[in-house]
């Protein structure tokens, strides 16, 4: 562990970054979730439902930082990918 103050400082806003950060990643597993759920049930209005506000949350995450855009986008393929795959 760090003594220097700036260090302890850097370490205490790293901590609730990643808690921040890891809360906001479980909500966005929680809606894909969600999605894959309601497909499954073959109700596939609820899944367009819930895809728009994955992608939503998903999206923020990125401008906020919390994804990396690659990792968004390929994220949101899928997503797009497998209601199309359903919806025909």
């Amino acid at each position: 562990m760090a003594n220097h103050p700036s260090a302890l400082k850097r370490h205490r806003q790293s901590q609730k970054r990643r808690l921040r950060n890891k809360s906001y990643k479980s909500a966005i597993n929680t809606s894909v979730k969600k999605i894959f759920a309601s497909l499954s049930e073959k109700d596939t209005e609820k899944a367009k439902a819930y895809a728009v506000q994955a992608i939503s949350r998903i999206d923020k995450a990125v401008t906020k930082g919390i994804l990396h855009r690659n990792t968004a986008s390929r994220k949101i393929s899928r997503i797009v990918k497998k209601i199309g795959s359903l919806t025909v």
